[in-house]
């Protein structure tokens, strides 16, 4: 059975100890792969890897090192990585528990960042989100996917192979910023999306709205509170580390985290945004069913006042008394059809001048 995206399966690590490595979250196809990115100013090598054979942290290694872990089912090969940078259980815990809400901790010798990256399944039907866990030491980066979607992390790649940019040249500091900037940044493109939709809702409300129109109102309410529950602690994560500092970040790139904080501050604003226009059109479309059910009620009152009249004339003459002269004349009939013509347009003219119809 697989987890909800809102509440992981956390019964299943029910009395085990603290430490105990428990994926909750989907498998990625293919199992756990690592890509290992170590460069310099000067110097670049890259290469891919499905197990973990020798400590990773060799002598004579570039100045910074990534690892970038997609999938995280094969616990054996998270244990043999954190064994090999000293990370604590604690940690490797909270990287395979896929619900974790954005946060940041100190370990001293390293720093240890979640978040949610978010990516656009296929058509934008629907938004997926995975975890992202980032160590960040002295000269190494390590960061884990779930690896179920791919990443948002291509165009980093490209620029660190083509030595393009200032990456190759700062620390591992500007790495993990790097990191945390290509997630914010695809933020925007979920945001984009989610403003053409609520666009064309709108457009529909005016037109003429349908039961469609009410659940996708529905569905982009649950998107928008997901992502306000996915983004807004980042910011206090990103505020913290800026107005902080720590002994992983240097001046230079403190600088670049403030500029990521506001990204941040304007995601979580647009958000909040989109959720009070959605719940204005959600008051907005049951004030058009209500005023659309006015509108039915009183064209059928209308119509009923005009025929009680007439009912009632042709329940007089319905009742078959042998005693009634108007049977006999032969203009009886047209004369009470020309009454009831009559006081039907007189009913309807009358409507007409109180602007009833």
């Amino acid at each position: 059975m697989t987890s909800s995206r809102y509440m992981k399966m956390r019964s299943r690590k029910a009395g085990l100890p603290p430490g105990s490595l428990v994926h909750l979250g989907e498998q990625r196809p293919g199992g756990t792969e690592i890509e290992l990115i170590q460069y310099g100013a000067e110097e670049f090598r890259e290469e891919r890897r499905t197990a973990i054979d020798t400590c990773l942290l060799a002598a004579g290694r570039p100045p910074v090192t990534w690892v970038n872990v997609e999938g995280l089912g094969q616990l054996e090969v998270l244990e043999k990585l954190g064994g090999c940078f000293k990370i604590h259980p604690l940690v490797l815990e909270d990287i395979v528990s896929t619900d974790q809400r954005p946060k940041v901790d100190d370990y001293g010798d390293y720093l240890y960042l979640t978040l949610k990256m978010l990516t656009l399944e296929a058509e934008g039907a629907s938004i997926r989100s995975e975890q992202v866990s980032i160590i960040l030491g002295n000269d190494f980066v390590l960061s884990f996917q779930e690896g179920l979607a791919g990443d948002v992390f291509d165009q980093l790649r490209e620029r660190l192979r083509k030595g393009s940019g200032r990456g190759r040249a700062l620390g591992a500091d500007y790495l993990a910023y790097a990191l945390l900037d290509a997630i914010v940044d695809h933020y925007f493109v979920i945001l984009e999306n989610l403003a053409a939709q609520v666009e064309r809702l709108e457009d529909e409300l005016v037109v003429g709205p349908t039961d469609r129109t009410l659940r996708d109102i529905y569905h982009l309410k649950r998107e928008v509170l997901f992502l306000l529950k996915s983004i807004w602690p980042l910011r206090e994560v990103v505020g913290g580390l800026e107005r902080r500092g720590t002994q992983f970040f240097q001046q230079t790139t403190a600088l670049y985290l403030r500029d990521l904080h506001d990204h941040t501050l304007q995601v979580v604003d647009t958000l909040e945004v989109l959720r009070e226009s959605l719940v204005g059109m959600l008051d907005i479309y049951l004030s058009s069913m209500s005023n659309r059910l006015n509108g039915v009620m009183k064209v059928l009152t209308i119509i009923a006042t005009i025929f009680m009249p007439l009912t009632f004339i042709a329940g007089v003459y319905g009742m078959n008394f042998k005693l009634m002269p108007e049977l006999e004349w032969p203009w009886g009939y047209p004369a009470v059809l020309g009454i009831m013509a009559a006081v039907a347009g007189g009913m309807v003219v009358f409507f007409a001048r109180k602007r009833w119809l």
